[in-house]
């Protein structure tokens, strides 16, 4: 059951779903999304009842967002409410359909005669699609956006604004790809929303991301099809091919809860002294702002080599995917005595002194030839080149959520810093 909750007048209602105000959230700022037992297709030429529908879509959603949410996307997601329905930021919608395309299918071919199914598009190619079913939600070029000044809950949507909705888009598509592909399934491509935030006039993503919203293909095979493509493709609708429909949105649902992961794997930060334990938690505050699982040791390359080579040898015997940092100034013989013994990556990060910080540095710089260690001098840059090493193991796609969404957000800052000094 939900908790009960004063549900105000409806703001907007659609093909598949009911918006409504919630007058007793903060500010008034939040509404309630509810889904419809419904399915669509062909701008709602075609529809049928899906009994249950409405609770699949939900949890897809709810499922989605809260990936989304958590590597650090902002969406209007606040929580589920319900099985039907889950409360959002209260937004204006923006009329245009963001179309991302990782792989030439469907309308794209019919667009352009020439292109074979299966071409790859890298990087993924963005379409705009102005929402109007009346006229078939006709294709507009970027230019056409830019000239339309959408004027959106107060904001305009210009070059500047479409610019950080490109940056989301891209990254939004990229980490829903990976987080598929670990569940050995294609995302193909893919259709979003974006609106204002009425409190803020904050640019999120917006509307409700379900199996409406692509095609998804397991092991990348167009047979196997799991998305509404197949709603689309009945030449007669029946109850058995509802039935089939229906199925395939439930083992979507189900697979999507899987899409969030535990990030696996750790860094070890080996420190020379304990006097650079300050350094040290520079390092690792980033680290487990991230979700990275950080361990600490210090020891000594130059003063207890057969002791440093022991901690070496645990970290190589238990078969969890490590990265080493090594903090040592002065004459640095911890991450070369360690790159020298192990495969593992090492990555030195030599804590900085006013007096001879250019001369230490050389000592991490300047390694005996064969050993493949990297040196860092910020604590921020050690602890995201140990993370990205992490996450280029397929299974660490959370992580690799985190780190596309941290990229994408400092792009889409300095494009709003820009804004406010036009």
């Amino acid at each position: 059951m939900s908790d009960p909750i004063n549900i105000g007048e409806k703001v907007i209602e659609g093909k598949t779903k009911i918006v409504f105000k919630l007058p007793d959230s903060p500010n008034g700022g939040h509404v309630l999304i509810r889904s419809k037992d419904r399915i669509t297709a062909g701008d709602g030429a075609r529809a049928n009842e899906m009994i249950g529908k409405a609770e699949i879509s939900t949890s897809t959603a709810t499922s989605i967002f809260g990936l989304l949410n958590e590597c650090g996307v902002p969406t209007h997601y606040v929580r589920r409410h319900s099985a039907k329905e889950f409360i959002a930021l209260h937004c204006h919608m923006i009329p245009i359909e963001f179309v991302t395309r990782r792989v030439a299918t469907g309308s794209f071919l019919r667009r352009h005669p020439g292109v074979k199914e299966g071409y790859r598009f890298c990087p993924p190619l963005l379409e705009y699609f102005f929402k109007d079913d009346a006229n078939h939600d006709p294709q507009w070029s970027y230019e056409q956006l830019v000239e339309a000044k959408l004027d959106i809950g107060g904001v305009v949507i210009g070059a500047n604004e479409i610019a950080q909705i490109n940056h989301m888009t891209a990254c939004i598509f990229e980490i829903l790809e990976r987080a598929w592909s670990v569940t050995d399934c294609s995302l193909i491509d893919m259709k979003i929303e974006f609106g204002v935030v009425n409190a803020t006039k904050e640019i999120v993503l917006a509307d409700i991301i379900d199996n409406d919203s692509w095609r998804l293909w397991p092991s990348g095979d167009r047979r196997l099809q799991k998305d509404k493509q197949v709603y689309r493709d009945m030449k007669e609708i029946t109850a058995e091919g509802l039935a089939v429909v229906k199925k395939n949105f439930e083992w979507v649902a189900e697979q999507a809860k899987k899409l969030s992961r535990p990030i696996t794997g750790r860094v070890a930060i080996l420190m020379g002294s304990a006097k650079d334990a300050g350094h040290v938690s520079a390092i690792a505050k980033v680290l487990q702002s991230l979700g990275v699982h950080v361990e600490q040791h210090v020891c000594s390359a130059h003063k207890g080599t057969v002791d440093t080579l022991k901690v070496l040898a645990r970290y190589e015997g238990d078969d969890v995917s490590t990265v080493l940092i090594a903090v040592a100034g002065r004459s640095n013989g911890l991450g070369p005595v360690l790159a020298g013994n192990t495969i593992l990556p090492v990555i030195n990060c030599p804590p900085w002194s006013e007096s001879a910080g250019s001369l230490d540095a050389w000592s991490s710089l300047r390694l005996p030839s064969g050993l493949g260690c990297s040196t860092v001098l910020s604590t921020d840059g050690a602890a995201l080149c140990a993370a990205q090493m992490l996450a280029s193991n397929k299974e660490n796609s959370t992580l690799w959520g985190r780190l596309r969404a941290r990229q994408v957000m400092m792009k889409v800052s300095l494009l709003q810093d820009d804004a406010k000094i036009q």
